[in-house]
């Protein structure tokens, strides 16, 4: 059986770091954002000038704990509190795992096709940063649907975002 997985253009991602620099700039924010593939592996990014060094690192681990667990390091958080499901899940993955806000899914049928990472704020305005840059390519997916042809899209609809508010209803780990 052949396997085809939607992903992430580098064209995409350079459009999603492009609107989220718009947001942290427009917010005042020094900031790193931090766009992976599919695979777990960076695809775009920018330090912002001003930001933090620590920041470099972390929106990269926000963009790859989101995607590995295909929902937003807001939900995580809630979910790795003493007692919570996922208590103790920020220690795997060698500590790359992030659990506070900043990380956001870009998700196509379900799945997390990619996603974005910002740090260099505060946890709201790294949220609103992503938010921002993960909204982008869904609309820019969607308007490039709405003027193709029906057939060459395959019946496809345009990436979904998993923010802070939206999620998994269970936690999948």
């Amino acid at each position: 059986m052949i396997s085809l997985k939607q992903t992430l253009s580098a064209a995409h991602a350079r459009e999603m770091i492009e609107t989220s620099k718009s947001k942290a700039n427009a917010l005042k924010v020094a900031c790193s954002i931090a766009v992976i593939g599919q695979d777990g592996h960076l695809l775009s990014f920018e330090r912002l000038d001003g930001a933090i060094s620590g920041s470099v690192e972390l929106a990269i681990n926000k963009a790859f704990t989101a995607q590995i667990f295909n929902n937003g390091t807001e939900r995580l958080s809630e979910l790795a509190q003493p007692g919570a499901e996922l208590f103790g899940i920020q220690h795997s993955h060698n500590g790359r795992v992030v659990v506070f806000g900043g990380g956001i899914p870009i998700q196509f049928q379900g799945q997390a096709i990619a996603a974005i990472g910002v740090s260099g704020g505060t946890v709201a305005e790294d949220v609103a940063i992503a938010e921002a840059g993960a909204k982008i390519l869904g609309d820019l997916l969607t308007n490039a649907n709405a003027s193709c042809d029906a057939a060459s899209v395959n019946n496809t609809k345009a990436p979904e975002t998993t923010g802070s508010t939206q999620g998994n209803n269970h936690a999948r780990a």
